[in-house]
């Protein structure tokens, strides 16, 4: 199965739950009869996307300019052109150019952050990224025994210590390694953190002073592990990672496992910030890059 047609597999029960009923609603269509009511195409529109967790803002916006245009062509096709103009103000160009990647792969725990990286390895490996995994959650053993199991998987070098070690040390001899080893990225999976415990939020931003010290500009790039099934809750819990980890990029895992893949659309909306990639599976190859044009192709593929 080609990247595209994994990228629709995921995205099918999102596709048939927003797309099929935009398309039940135009279908029965009219104007309100009561002059000064709202339009129900509209009312319904606004509760479609709410219900696939869009999100209130990116919902408000979309119907906002879906209103002045409607009778201008199909509602699938003006939803689809608002949700990819909002997706493509929030893409940006990962930063690039360096000779060694420091990437720190952050999330609350279960929401695939360990199994990502592992993914992430992979999928640098494949395209000449030369990976160097990284694992500084110290705090559970099974972390450690996880993330060995998909480094094997990747075939990618792992750097670990014992549990309990400081994780800002563990990254600091994970940045040692890779230069010796002539390593291109280095990918740090931390400890699966709420924002509200502040002594793992400190202990996040030691790791990036001491990436920081180790090599300019890093860390390169903080991505957060969203997990698509929680939907427009795990957006809130997002915005204070933004806030206190400087977090620069999305992965939005288990997007094969709901209907709530609206959430992508939530995100660059409120978040500003762009989504990476996604995960569509449980096998190593199942963590895809993420693109906008993509994205709203698979969503309103004709036929759904």
């Amino acid at each position: 199965m080609n990247l595209s047609a994994r990228f629709r597999a995921g995205l099918r029960r999102t596709a048939e739950h927003l797309v099929g009923r935009v398309d039940e609603v135009s279908a029965r269509g009219g104007p309100p009869t009561d002059r000064g009511a709202v339009d129900p195409t509209l009312e319904a529109l606004e509760e479609i996307l709410i219900s696939s967790d869009v999100g209130l803002t990116a919902t408000a916006r979309i119907v906002d300019a879906v209103s002045g245009r409607l009778g201008e062509g199909r509602l699938r096709d003006l939803v689809k052109a608002e949700i990819l103009a909002v997706l493509t103000a929030a893409d940006a160009a990962p930063p690039n150019g360096v000779p060694l990647r420091v990437v720190l792969v952050v999330g609350v725990n279960g929401t695939g952050k360990t199994t990502t990286v592992g993914k992430l390895a992979k999928r640098l490996k494949s395209t000449g990224g030369r990976p160097l995994i990284c694992a500084a959650d110290t705090f559970r053993a099974a972390a450690v025994d996880q993330l060995d199991i998909w480094a094997s998987r990747a075939e990618v070098g792992l750097v670990k210590a014992a549990s309990g070690a400081d994780p800002a040390a563990i990254v600091h001899d994970a940045i040692a390694a890779a230069r010796a080893r002539d390593r291109g990225v280095v990918l740090v999976d931390t400890a699966g953190r709420l924002h509200t415990r502040r002594n793992l939020m400190a202990e996040l931003e030691k790791i990036r002073r001491v990436a920081a010290k180790e090599v300019e500009g890093a860390p390169h790039e903080v991505l957060l592990v969203l997990d698509a099934t929680v939907g427009q809750n795990g957006v809130a819990q997002a915005a204070e990672f933004v806030e206190t980890a400087g977090v620069n990029g999305i992965v939005l895992s288990k997007l094969d496992g709901t209907a709530k893949g609206g959430v992508a659309v939530a995100v660059a909306t409120e978040l500003g910030l762009p989504i990476r990639y996604v995960g569509v599976g449980e096998e190593i190859d199942d963590l895809l890059p993420f693109a906008p044009g993509e994205y709203v192709d698979a969503l309103f593929e004709e036929g759904w």
